[in-house]
């Protein structure tokens, strides 16, 4: 049964609505950020289909977008979808590890599970374990460094709702993870 996104949209509308001009979105398609503009009057995190993951997934880019990229629609970045080679998939892979990272502890801090993902079922093989690893080495150097500042709001927001102890720390992180080649809907 799918994770219920309605609150998540209330935490996330709650902490960032007024501050920064922000809403998160429920979306019927494709996950998409959209900066404000004469059509709407603030910026949209659009995820895909209700899913939980999908929302935590683009807050986790929102999170690592400068103020410059949060003025652009999809932050400016590219997006190959499913069915990239070898090298585009190495390349989606390193722009994925910090936004990944952020996921995993907006999961641990909702006390939910988090999947790794790849999101390339129809192309060349991933090497999931190191994608994961980098994702993981990630989190410990957050964790460590301390995490982007609208990441960290956003998790301590999670984890008051969800009454989930602060701050994060690894042992939340060693087993929680699993890589999933279909379940997490990403998009840069």
């Amino acid at each position: 049964m799918p994770e219920p996104y309605q609150d998540l949209i209330q935490i996330f509308n709650d902490t960032f609505s007024s501050s920064t001009n922000t809403r998160l979105i429920k979306g019927d398609d494709e996950p998409l950020y959209s900066p404000a503009s004469n059509a709407c009057d603030y910026h949209q995190i659009i995820f895909a289909h209700g899913f939980y993951a999908s929302a935590l997934h683009e807050v986790s880019h929102w999170c690592v977008a400068g103020k410059a990229r949060r003025l652009l629609e999809d932050f400016g970045y590219w997006y190959m979808p499913d069915g990239r080679d070898a090298e585009q998939q190495k390349t989606f892979e390193r722009v994925e590890i910090k936004p990944q990272a952020i996921e995993w502890a907006f999961s641990v801090a909702a006390g939910k599970k988090f999947n790794v993902s790849a999101d390339n079922l129809n192309g060349a093989a991933a090497d999931t374990i190191t994608f994961k690893e980098n994702v993981f080495q990630q989190v410990q150097q957050y964790l460590h460094h301390g995490f982007p500042v609208r990441a960290q709001e956003f998790i301590d927001a999670l984890a008051n709702f969800y009454n989930v102890s602060l701050p994060l720390n690894i042992t939340q992180f060693s087993a929680n993870a699993t890589f999933n080649h279909s379940e997490t809907v990403t998009h840069v």
